[in-house]
């Protein structure tokens, strides 16, 4: 069996950790343990800087995954997913292969524009196209061989996460005050709230269910379609909760639904402040504590690290089950694309296919 190529992600600072520890375990957290034990002896690890995108080294696997919570080797988290590996190839930050140099050269750049391909970079191990992995491990050797410097932010190299732990709730971000920003020059994307407000009613009624819009949104629609006029769109909502559940209910953007049980919820943030979607979030797990549903809030792409920030607040942290745990990220492009590839077949797909796109609202890795 061929050799497969797998993203692993460090800090500036685990990544010195790493090398400082004697650079022979790499290590993931706890979450990512499925991922994890598709990796194998003989694959790469491809070590990328999530601080200033650029692969920084090669690891051989030389171990299956095991557990390991006592051995310490990252000051900040455990990572407590471990392998055993060999250092290849090694790189410091100002030889290190930067990614957008690679961007001609691998298929995760085709069709995206903007910052749309830094998705893939969100949690490690994950599986390269087998052809991206090859040209990202020799451009790694390449660079190795014949090093090229490159100016780096240092700050960036050195950031770490803005997570802190709670001895009650465990990893948890306090977000630092907003300053407003102006941009200085137009935004190139011109999807809509009512776009995707759209996409989602119109696919959920694809998939042969009921749907819900927000309350003070049914008189809205997208490209001259009303919402309203979308096959199995609801008037009224299930019974079975109480009055105080339904009115935070019937605000949430858009509701599937299967008979009288809520299926999903989606709350689309597209310039809003994202605390309000969450606020109605957590009230509805705060008042139904039992219920079952996946729970999605939709945001540009652009938007993906703001998300994770609020959301793992200790007020969402704390919720039983947690909000990062249940509620999960899906970017406007991965929704779009999605769409389109399911249009012929939508109709023979179960609900739960949107998983597919959805990205975890936990910390990212490293």
């Amino acid at each position: 069996m061929s050799k497969e190529y797998w993203l692993d992600l460090f800090t500036g600072k685990t990544w010195e950790e790493f090398l400082k520890h004697g650079a022979d375990v790499s290590g993931f957290r706890e979450r990512r343990r499925k991922a994890a034990e598709k990796v194998r002896p003989g694959d790469y690890f491809l070590c990328y800087l999530t601080g200033i995108s650029r692969f920084v080294g090669v690891l051989e696997v030389k171990s299956e995954c095991f557990f390991d919570d006592k051995t310490r080797i990252w000051e900040g988290e455990l990572f407590p997913i471990r392998f055993k590996v060999d250092l290849i190839h090694k790189l410091d930050a100002k030889t290190a292969v930067p990614v957008l140099a690679l961007r001609d050269r691998l298929s995760l750049f085709r069709g995206l524009a903007g910052k749309q391909w830094s998705g893939f970079f969100r949690g490690s191990p994950a599986r390269f196209d087998p052809h991206d992995g090859e040209a990202i491990a020799e451009a790694i050797k390449e660079a190795a061989a014949h090093p090229v410097g490159r100016e780096y932010d240092q700050r960036k190299y050195w950031r770490r996460p803005k997570t802190y732990e709670s001895k009650k709730l465990g990893p948890v971000t306090v977000p630092d005050e907003e300053k407003k920003v102006v941009p200085s020059e137009p935004q190139v994307d011109k999807t809509t709230h009512e776009e995707i407000q759209w996409l989602l009613l119109k696919l959920g009624s694809d998939l042969g269910l009921d749907v819900w819009v927000a309350k003070n949104d049914r008189n809205k629609g997208f490209g001259g379609m009303s919402f309203e006029g979308i096959p199995g769109l609801r008037k009224e909502l299930p019974r079975q909760f109480d009055d105080a559940t339904n009115r935070t209910i019937e605000l949430i953007d858009v509701l599937w639904l299967q008979g009288e049980a809520i299926a999903a919820a989606f709350e689309v943030e597209h310039t809003t402040a994202i605390y309000s979607g969450l606020l109605r979030m957590s009230d509805l797990v705060s008042m139904q504590p039992n219920i079952k549903l996946d729970l999605y809030l939709v945001a540009p792409d652009d938007r993906h690290d703001k998300v994770v920030s609020e959301i793992n607040r200790p007020t969402f942290a704390r919720l039983k089950p947690p909000l990062p745990k249940i509620c999960k990220f899906i970017p406007y492009s991965e929704l779009k694309r999605k769409v389109e590839q399911v249009r012929a077949v939508v109709r023979y797909l179960k609900p739960d296919f949107i998983n597919e796109i959805a990205e975890s609202c936990e910390p990212d890795d490293a």
